[in-house]
């Protein structure tokens, strides 16, 4: 086995070997866990960079000759472009997904991390609305690669005992991303503000100074290259004979019935939590931009120091949003371990519902930013360590990341849509001209019984807990 070593330990899924699932792995383990889990990492700091920039991108990107855009065409045209992302990113995920299984996990690894790495400089680069969404489908392809052959990746390596905590840990890292992405947002709103983005007579935005970043996870990839292998269990599918031919098949996927209801009953709830954290999570910084703005406007600052002390504020919001992202995500790898995969998504979809409502409907003081933040990024971000533990469990080694994928990514295409309505109910239902001063709230709110397609699939889908993995 690659890079294993023979420490004359116990075998490592001994079932009476009872040491902490960490103490079960050796040095290669880790070493997968810490490729995938800075692929994944980065793979958010990207998208959480996108989420920050949003907002300022559009107010420049629209900006005419008669003054700026207003608040609902900055949400509107804002939700087209997040849902233009989404959907490069589900085909992205489609098609690697695919491939992942056909070729090998580590190797396409490398690819989407450098899809989505370049691609995301060239988002700094945007002239219109139109270019800067073409960039972001781009990257999406990327993006949406990255998840299925990462988890995949560390499902097939680690120890079954240790898996779900691996795993688990795997996609908590991705709310280190999220908060790296806030800093960087914090730390260039203020040199914006102090002019420290400017050379010579020329000035840059915060916002694509953002995306030159997010080129660097470029680096990754050489340690990818030099290293990682394929799992022994891919390469023993991939090596099967007539098996070969049927790695990382769709139609195999839909002709089996078991895996067809698995696929679905993924969807479904994979659909729930994408659409609840992209479609409303994250438009929570476009909830408070214009809270903060009228604030540090009220104090009579100065348009400079308003950006640059609202920028800061988004990165706070977005720190304590995935501080309790952190948590919650490895709280359900916790909780799982004992009660099972389906009670503890059920807790995770009624307090993901009821915690994005609350914080829609009445979240408007800075004292409130520090509880209700962290307490809905628990829960949202929580469904998402469920996901990382449970998609993989459903589907053997050849259509492990297909499969891992169509949850997730096709749940993803069609949760494009939901940053879309989003932006239509805020230009569209709830607008001022309707009598409702901040229409925002009232989109969030009633666009949280998504949550409930996941608790209505939920009944449907197998319970995976102390199985092995499909073979």
């Amino acid at each position: 086995m690659h890079g294993f070593e023979d420490t004359g330990a116990k075998p490592l899924d001994d079932p009476k070997d009872n040491r902490p699932w960490y103490k079960l792995l050796n040095g290669y383990h880790w070493f997968v866990l810490v490729v995938a889990a800075l692929g994944w990492l980065f793979d958010t700091m990207d998208q959480q960079l996108f989420n920050l920039a949003r907002t300022p991108a559009m107010k420049e990107l629209l900006k005419t000759d008669s003054g700026p855009p207003s608040q609902d065409d900055i949400f509107f045209y804002g939700g087209i472009a997040t849902m233009v992302f989404l959907i490069g990113w589900a085909l992205g995920g489609l098609f690697f997904g695919v491939l992942g299984d056909r070729i090998g996990r580590a190797r396409v690894m490398l690819w989407t991390i450098l899809i989505y790495s370049l691609c995301t400089g060239l988002s700094a680069l945007s002239v219109s609305v139109w270019d800067f969404a073409a960039y972001r489908f781009l990257t999406g392809l990327g993006v949406g690669g990255e998840f299925a052959v990462g988890v995949a990746l560390v499902a097939e390596v680690m120890p079954s005992r240790a898996r779900p905590f691996a795993l688990g840990l795997l996609q908590a890292l991705s709310a280190v991303g999220n908060i790296s992405a806030a800093f960087i947002n914090m730390g260039l709103g203020v040199a914006e503000g102090a002019n420290a983005l400017s050379v010579g007579e020329t000035s840059f935005s915060a916002w694509r100074v953002m995306f030159v970043v997010g080129t660097l996870p470029a680096l990754l990839a050489i340690f990818i290259r030099r290293r990682l292998k394929e799992p022994e269990r891919w390469q023993a599918a991939a090596h099967a004979g007539d098996a070969k031919k049927h790695l990382g098949s769709y139609r195999d996927l839909f002709a089996d019935r078991v895996l067809r209801k698995n696929a679905l009953l993924g969807l479904a709830m994979g659909f729930a939590g994408v659409v609840g954290l992209w479609g409303i999570g994250f438009f929570t910084f476009d909830l408070l931009s214009p809270i903060f703005t009228a604030h540090f406007k009220g104090q009579g600052m100065s348009e400079v120091d308003v950006r640059s002390n609202v920028s800061w504020w988004i990165g706070i919001t977005s720190v304590l949003q995935n501080l309790g992202g952190f948590f919650g995500i490895y709280a359900y790898s916790i909780i799982t371990h004992y009660i099972g995969r389906k009670p503890a998504f059920f807790l995770a979809f009624v307090s993901a519902m009821a915690s994005t409502a609350m914080v829609y409907a009445y979240l408007d003081t800075f004292s409130e930013l520090y509880w209700m933040i962290p307490l809905m990024g628990f829960c949202q971000l929580s469904l998402f360590g469920g996901y990382a533990i449970y998609f993989p469990e459903l589907f053997p080694t050849r259509l492990r990341s297909t499969g891992t994928s169509f949850c997730y990514n096709v749940g993803r295409l069609v949760a494009a849509f939901g940053p879309f309505t989003f932006g239509a109910l805020t230009k569209v239902i709830f607008t001022q001209a309707n009598g409702f001063e901040h229409g925002v709230r009232w989109a969030g709110v009633s666009m949280c019984c998504v949550f409930l397609i996941g608790l209505f699939a939920l009944p449907f889908a197998p319970e995976t807990k102390g199985k092995p993995l499909p073979e």
